[in-house]
């Protein structure tokens, strides 16, 4: 900030108040960021311009050389290719710290392995880089530094955890002291805000939230700041607070509320189910505090003066959200936008935008290539002419490893050999007189770099033989980079065999039988192995067929394209001749001449000049490989100087290798080059690299005119060539370009902001009889302005012709003619696309910028990969990048490119430094080339893929990123500045709703009322049907403990309940009668007990059985109200327990039933050490109770008397019970009853917890109402035996079964690949009718689906499994009955959803999701769907608020203080307008109601309630409504390594937390992905991405997500996270 040395205090009281009206605007969204600054600085102008005259200005020796060493440290060039890795590491002083040292070290530089690319260097750019971040420090970087368990790390380094120097100022002291000391530079903002916040989310080394230590962080070596006295701060001085929290000071953190108490830490396992976190609101228990502000407050206590600090996730979300600060949006004018709208915001173009003024560009013509009478007629003729009249004349010296002459081939060798080649390819390569290979045929040539005479011979054996050769790099592993890509080539130009050396072939890969290995993506080859002891001499006769150079293709180039394909550019003989012609023009060899090659002789510059040219003109090559240069980088300056050579082949890397290396030679004379070619000249950042060579090597007979930049690209070989000039004559002028103007697309000179300048030198004139333009880059290839940037293309007999067996591919390169301004065609001949961008400047010079394939297209602006590495490469990335080594690509996410830069981080390297680095290279980016930057990763050193010659290979780390194979070990997304096309946010408008508007409404639409309704509750009144249905006669009995004892007396015998165990036996059993008796024992039992008096709460604590129920009547019999509580888990009782004390506490209860074991426990030790056991309510055991009745069975005095209090957690974390009255319970059984056909002569499978909701009413009360059997799977006995269930319903014939989610998930996963072995063990589902699944919730279509497909081979129907649904005010809305048509499925336009509205449309259409219906309305119940803000009625293309009117609604909420408002509001409201007389229930869920095409039993049309999700769960985000299932649903696909998923907003910030299945290396490989993914389909950006072990999300015992639980546990950091990324 500007007004960091100021104190604001001591500001004129005018001051002070234009200030705070700054402030104001701000927070309001009237002014941005930048505009508040920029108008703070200048009200605060004239007060620092007196601090500042008393300090002097930051230094920056650290990072830009000194002025003397200039020339010794600049060498900047760039290879065309990607960064190619630094030479092996020479000694380098790096430890030493003082500033002299640092001097000696700039002006003698080392070969260190952390060197930065210096092929990229330019002073110049590095100066430029230095101001833009300079500009930056003022404003306090508070990024937050991504939170990393210590096991995460893939090197960790030693000093991470080592405290700061003892050398290095204190932070605090930099900042706060009076003394005016320097300024600080952004290094130690950046570091200020890192050692505020540690990289370890459980290191010893955070500080706890009551005491702040002062941070201290290193200053730059440049800053020379004394160091502070060794008393100046004692380790926990509370004197000052540290930089992070000072930058926290200025946020609001809201203090209101307390914090939660602390929750229990969630590393246990998934088997035992956590209902409740300790701190859940309960409903209607805390008079003062609504839910949200409860669930909303972090723990915020005051430390050190007065700061507030929150838990440290909390502070770093804070400054997350410092860092987004943005200006409100415009209100929309219409509410809704439509989905022809496009959705995609389209940025404005500027009007100040530059654009292109020139005139239209004419065609640049070559000079005329001249006719030399003694040309040969093909390039085979001049090696036989060689051959026979030159035979002793050197044609090629190899080196060995150490640089020394290895063998000098002969032309004379030369020619012999490949006759010797060719015939043997034609005649002996089959068995007798069988002919393999004819002429035309392609054949792949594999050479290592290191043997140029195998390749040479190989080479012009093909062309004699009329074979094609395909030149290819050794294949080295089944891994290789882009290896199925060369298989891509080899299978489009049909090879099938191979050419390779005998030392080559045993070198590569074999399978264990000693075959050669199948490489991947390959076709089957034969090889065929080219030493001189295997070939065949041919007889006396046999001479080669050398016609004249015509149209046939010679040989083909192989070219990776951006997106990493192969293809083969095939040459024909004229062209190959034609090209080396233009060569030996423009470059004027002369026979006899000595040539040092660099370069690869496979391809491109390599094999033009040093392979074919040279063999034209009889040139002796001196082949330098790679690897000689990697060893001796000098060895090529050797060479020139030992040759006297007259002409050398380099690229950039050459010249800085032999720069760095040039002390280690005394005597080099480089006088004798008259042309320095450099290959990769075209590359802008080439400037720099040659102007330091010279000024090196000038000293040395180098002459400034031998230096000869080229362009050329595969499809249109030599593009242009700078001709050696002449002695003494001035150099060519260099253009110095504006960046802003590039990415336009237009050339401007740069006048105004020096920090973004390009300096392009040329490349020459157009080659010999060559026509060149400049056409658009994309779109029909219109004719440029001449002051516009665009694509060479050529036109030329000497350029490639085709992609070879690939005719689209190569109609749009090769058969391009350009089009002027009007559309009409120039002419009529083709030009060939050479991929380069560029101009023609003044003289016909030609100017390259870049290349399509490094061009990124963000926002309609171009931007250059190697600018961008350049840039990358200034911010000193000594310390954390790895050999220079940076690939910069872009992805599409969200309709544009994003651009990604991905760097090798150096094995020492901290995080901090990582950190810092990639910070300010955002910085730095972001202010010169003014783009966002998507996401900057650091993956461990030599871990990119390579080229064959070592650099990166970009399309191969690109699909490494998509897939999440990168393995990152630091990594930072920034989407929120870098995506601007986001639609507009949404702005509800306010709706006058009436009646008026809503028959408005329907006329206009022709929409109905969203409502619908279950058949009619009627009731039976005729006695025969009673008795011989054998039904409890309803009219006279309301009680269902009046339907026990009827039972009990009627039909004694009738089994009611049978209870499984593990291995599927019956272990218990209970009839009528049996079970009327147990309830009796226990009624007899209350009864005696004092202290218990009738209309108490009694709690039933049972595992799930028969217990449970004879309890449940037991309480009825004596009057008690039960309560069913899930019992703890013994194995875990510090997470389970509290949840039953809390409702024990909640519930008043005067007295616990339970079971011997289950006393023990809540009396033990371990209970004692998790809740207050001395205050536990009366426990009775009612293992062995004497047998006793009770004096009297109790009877209601009304049916409206409450039956039973329901429990439960919500999703959210609340904790609801909910009273249920005896004629709820009456109702509801008998709408049960009426749905599924329950008869006493019927039996049902219950797998389900019976402790709350549909389904503890199935497990206790449906039977004793209807009479049927049941049979009792406790879902905690499939975890030891998975069959049980589907074993169960096979062997009992079992007609309609009930399960949960959870049990369902198990048996999917558990069972899904052994329907096989259940099969053969007889296990057959063709009996069951309906399989509900009862929940609370969506229907998890996805689980539902899987699950029929799976067991379909057992005979399950498809149309079996539905979904129930019900909620806390109502049990059960829906069930899918027997007798109601098929749960149907719709599919729903969710941008529409998002808006509350409902559109259906087909399947598979985009943004389409597939809702199932919630099974069949109950009888006896309504529902109609409810805005919830206007409480008015909707229509039925509305998403709103399921209201419910039924007899079985349940009363309200059992609230200890008697909240009544609650209640009224949840259980008894009414409509705004349209029917206000019906009291409705509000469930809380949101939903809609369709009209179908089935008819229902009453032939009316049957009306869908489908379920869309809970209401207080949705997430409000830029002004619509989310569903956390969608966003889960996604992230869950993004890789195969997420498992379960969970997302929540916190102060409007997405978190997403993902569980990790896979092996650690993979969490970081999830953060992009899961950004990717939420953007795409849901249009959000991801704040924060938190990566955690399995088993970590909360989940209740229905398998919902406790997403609540599981915010409170991030925000008190209690999740122990693997990672956590926050996006920026």
């Amino acid at each position: 900030m500007a007004e960091r040395g100021v104190d604001v205090s001591a500001l004129p009281q005018e001051v002070r108040e234009q200030l705070a009206e700054l402030d104001l605007e701000l927070s309001e969204g009237d002014i941005t960021q930048k505009g508040y600054e920029k108008k703070r600085g200048k009200v605060l102008a004239p007060y620092l311009t007196q601090i500042q005259n008393l300090a002097p200005p930051p230094a920056y020796d650290a990072q830009s050389p000194g002025p003397s060493s200039a020339s010794a440290s600049t060498s900047a060039s760039a290879s065309a290719s990607a960064p190619e890795p630094e030479p092996e590491p020479g000694p380098s002083n790096s430890n030493s710290s003082s500033s002299s040292s640092r001097h000696r070290r700039t002006r003698r530089p080392h070969r260190s392995s952390g060197t930065r690319d210096e092929r990229y260097r330019s002073d110049i750019h590095t100066e430029a880089v230095q101001a833009a971040l300079a500009k930056h420090k003022e404003e306090k970087m508070a990024l937050p530094m991504p939170t990393k368990r210590r096991s995460a790390y893939v090197q960790s380094p030693i000093d991470n955890c080592t405290p700061p120097d003892s050398s290095s100022s204190s932070d605090d002291e930099a900042v706060s002291s009076e003394s005016a000391g320097p300024q600080q530079s952004p290094d130690t903002w950046i570091n200020s805000s890192l050692h505020g916040s540690s990289t370890s989310s459980s290191a010893s080394s955070t500080l706890s939230h009551g005491e702040s230590r002062p941070t201290q962080a290193p200053q730059p070596q440049s800053q020379q700041v004394p160091p502070p006295p060794a008393h100046a701060h004692p380790p926990h001085s509370h004197s000052q607070p540290s930089a992070l929290a000072e930058a926290l000071a200025q946020t609001r953190i809201d203090p209101g509320g307390v914090g939660p108490p602390d929750v229990p830490s969630q590393a246990q396992a998934r088997g035992s189910r956590v209902d409740l976190p300790p701190n859940a609101a309960v409903r209607g228990m805390s008079r003062g505090q609504s839910r949200s502000s409860m669930m909303e407050t972090a723990d915020v206590r005051r430390i050190g003066r007065g700061v507030p600090v929150s838990s440290r996730v909390s502070t770093k979300i804070q400054q997350l959200l410092n860092t987004l600060k943005r200006p409100k949006r415009p209100p929309l004018s219409e509410f809704f936008m439509d989905d022809q709208e496009e959705i995609v915001e389209v940025p404005q173009t500027d009007p100040n935008t530059p654009r292109p003024e020139g005139r239209q560009i004419i065609p640049v013509k070559g000079e005329p290539l001249g006719v030399v009478s003694n040309w040969p007629p093909a390039l085979q003729a001049a090696l036989t002419r060689w051959g026979a009249t030159q035979g002793k004349s050197p044609a090629l010296t190899a080196l060995d490893i150490t640089g020394k002459p290895l063998y000098t081939l002969t032309y004379g060798k030369l020619w012999s050999r490949s006759v010797k080649l060719a015939y043997t390819l034609l005649n002996k390569l089959g068995a007798k007189n069988e002919q393999i290979l004819k002429p035309g045929d392609r054949v792949a040539l594999v050479y290592p770099n290191s043997d140029p005479g195998m390749f040479w011979v190989a080479f012009y054996g093909c062309l004699l033989a009329e074979v094609i050769p395909v030149p290819i790099e050794v294949p080295l592993s089944r891994k290789d980079a882009g290896s199925s890509q060369v298989g891509f080539l080899l299978g489009s130009c049909g090879v099938g065999l191979a050419l390779t050396s005998e030392i080559c072939l045993k070198g590569l890969p074999k399978t264990p039988t000693g075959e050669i290995l199948q490489f991947k993506g390959w076709p089957r080859l034969k090889w065929v192995v080219t030493d001189s002891k295997y070939l065949t001499k041919p007889s006396k006769d046999w001479q080669p067929h050398i016609p004249t150079a015509n149209t046939d293709t010679a040989y083909i180039e192989y070219k990776a394209s951006k997106e990493g394909t192969v293809m083969g550019v095939a040459v024909s003989k004229v062209a190959m001749l034609t090209h080396c012609q233009s060569l030996t023009q423009a470059c004027n060899y002369c026979e006899g001449e000595t040539l040092v090659n660099v370069l690869d002789f496979k391809k491109d510059m390599g094999l033009w000049h040093g392979v074919l040219t040279s063999v034209m003109n009889r040139i002796h090559t001196i082949s330098v490989p790679y690897a000689v240069m990697k060893a001796c980088p000098l060895s090529w300056v050797q060479r020139v100087h030992i040759h006297k050579a007259r002409i050398a082949l380099v690229k950039c890397r050459d010249l800085h290798w032999a720069m760095m290396a040039h002390r280690d030679q005394r005597d080099t004379s480089l006088a004798s080059l008259r042309m320095l070619i450099v290959a990769d000249g075209a590359n802008p950042w080439s400037v720099s690299s040659c102007d330091a060579f010279l000024n090196v090597f000038q000293a040395y007979g180098l002459k400034p005119e031998v230096i000869c930049p080229c362009a050329t690209s595969p499809e249109a070989m030599t593009v242009a060539i700078r001709r050696p000039g002449v002695p003494g004559a001035p150099l060519p002028a260099r253009a110095i370009l504006s960046m802003t103007g590039l990415s336009h697309g237009v050339i401007r000179v740069n006048t105004e902001d020096k920090n973004s300048a390009l300096t392009v030198q040329d490349v020459g004139h157009v080659m010999p009889g060559a026509l060149m333009c400049i056409v658009k880059p994309d779109g029909p290839p219109m004719l440029c302005k001449t002051d516009e940037i665009g694509e060479i293309v050529v036109n030329s007999r000497a350029g490639g012709t085709m992609y070879y067996g690939l005719s689209g591919v190569t109609k749009n390169t090769f058969e391009v003619i350009p089009v002027n301004a009007s559309g009409a065609p120039i002419g009529e001949i083709p030009f060939v696309r050479s991929g380069l961008l560029g101009f023609v400047g003044p003289g016909s010079l030609i100017f390259v910028v870049g290349k399509n394939e490094g061009l990124l297209m963000v926002s309609g602006r171009r931007h250059n990969a190697d600018d961008l590495v350049a840039t990358a490469l200034a911010v000193e990335p000594v310390k954390t990048v790895y050999r220079g080594r940076i690939a910069v690509f872009s992805v599409t996410v969200f309709y544009d490119e994003r651009i990604v830069i991905v760097a090798e981080q150096r094995p020492d390297a901290s995080e901090e430094d990582s950190f810092q680095w990639m910070s300010r290279v955002l910085q730095a980016i972001d202010s010169i080339h003014q783009v966002g930057l998507y996401c900057l990763a650091l993956v461990p050193a030599n871990t990119l893929p390579k080229t064959p010659l070592g650099g990166i290979h970009i399309s191969d780390t690109k699909q490494l990123f998509l897939e999440g194979a990168l393995h990152p070990c630091n990594i930072l997304m920034c989407p929120h500045t870098c995506v601007t096309n986001m639609p507009k946010p949404r702005q509800k408008q306010p709706v006058g709703v009436g009646p008026a508007s809503i028959m408005v409404g329907n006329l206009v639409a022709g929409k109905r009322i969203a409502q619908a309704a279950g058949r009619d509750l009627g009731l039976i009144e005729d006695q025969d049907l009673v008795r011989k249905l054998c039904m409890w006669p309803t009219m006279m009995h309301q009680f269902l403990t009046e339907a026990l004892q009827w039972r009990a007396q009627t039909d004694p015998d009738h089994t009611l309940y049978v209870l499984l165990n593990a291995k599927g036996v019956a272990v218990c059993t209970a009839t009528c009668v049996q079970l009327h008796k147990r309830a009796e024992k226990i009624a007899a039992a209350l009864m005696e007990r004092s202290g218990i008096n009738i209309g108490e709460n009694v709690v039933l604590l049972y595992p799930p059985g028969i217990d449970l129920i004879a309890a449940f009547y037991g309480c009825l019999y004596a009057g008690c109200i039960p309560v069913t509580v899930r019992p703890p888990h013994p194995q875990n009782l510090s997470a389970t327990l509290p949840t039953v004390r809390m409702i024990i506490d909640v519930s008043k209860a005067a007295c616990i039933l339970t079971t011997q074991v289950l006393t023990k426990i809540l009396r033990s030790k371990e209970a004692a050490a998790t809740v207050n056991i001395k205050t536990w309510p009366i426990i009775i055991d009612t293992d062995d109770l004497p047998r006793k009745r009770p004096p009297t069975i109790y009877k209601p005095p009304n049916a409206e008397m409450i039956a039973y209090l329901d429990f439960s957690v919500s999703t959210t974390g609340m904790l609801t019970g909910v009273k249920i009255s005896h004629a709820a319970v009456s109702a509801l059984c008998r709408s049960i009853k009426l749905q599924c056909e329950l008869y006493s002569s019927r039996q049902i499978a219950i797998c389900l917890d019976p402790y709350c909701g549909l389904g503890f009413v199935l497990w206790c009360l449906a039977s004793v109402y209807s009479g049927h059997q049941s049979i009792l799977i406790p879902p905690m006995e499939l975890e030891s035996s998975l069959p049980l269930w589907l074993g169960t319903l096979s062997q009992y014939r079992i007609r309609d079964t009930f399960c949960s989610y959870s049990v369902m998930e198990l048996c999917t996963k558990g069972l899904g690949g052994q329907t096989e072995m259940l099969k053969a063990r007889g296990v057959n589902l063709s009996c069951v009718r309906s399989c509900v699944v009862i929940a609370e919730e969506r229907p998890r279509l996805a689980l539902t689906h899987s699950f029929s497909k799976l067991f379909k081979d057992l005979g399950l129907s498809m149309r079996a499994v539905s979904t129930a649904f019900g909620s806390r005010v109502n049990l059960a809305i829906c069930l899918q009955g027997t007798t109601g048509p098929d749960p149907s499925t719709v599919y729903v336009d969710m941008k529409s959803l998002r808006h509350d509205r409902v559109r259906l449309v087909e399947r598979g259409a985009p943004q389409s999701l597939p809702l199932m219906e919630s099974g069949t309305i109950l009888p006896g119940v309504r529902v109609i769907i409810v805005n919830p803000e206007t409480r008015g009625p909707l229509g039925d293309s509305h998403l709103g608020e399921i209201w419910v009117n039924s007899p079985h609604n349940a009363t309200g909420y059992y609230t200890i203080y008697g909240e009544e408002n609650l209640q009224a509001d949840h259980f008894n409201t009414k409509l705004s307008f349209g029917d206000p007389q019906t009291l409705w229930a509000k469930t809380g869920y949101l939903g809609f109601v369709k009209r179908t095409e089935l008819t229902d039993s009453s032939g009316d049309r049957h009306d869908a309630l489908f379920v869309v999700g809970y209401l207080d769960e949705t997430l409000e985000l830029r002004g619509l409504r989310y569903h956390p299932i969608d966003i889960e649903t996604s992230v869950s696909r993004a890789h195969r390594s997420i498992g379960e998923s969970a997302v929540f907003t916190w102060t409007n910030l997405l978190v997403v937390v993902a569980e990790l299945c896979g092996s650690e290396q993979d969490a970081l490989d999830l953060v992009p992905l899961v950004t990717n993914v939420v953007l795409e389909e849901h249009h959000l950006i991801v704040g924060v991405v938190v990566i955690v072990d399995p088993g970590v999300i909360p989940i209740n015992s229905r398998g919902e997500k406790q997403r609540m639980h599981l915010r409170d546990s991030f925000l008190a950091d209690q999740l122990d996270p693997i990672y956590v990324a926050y996006n920026m």
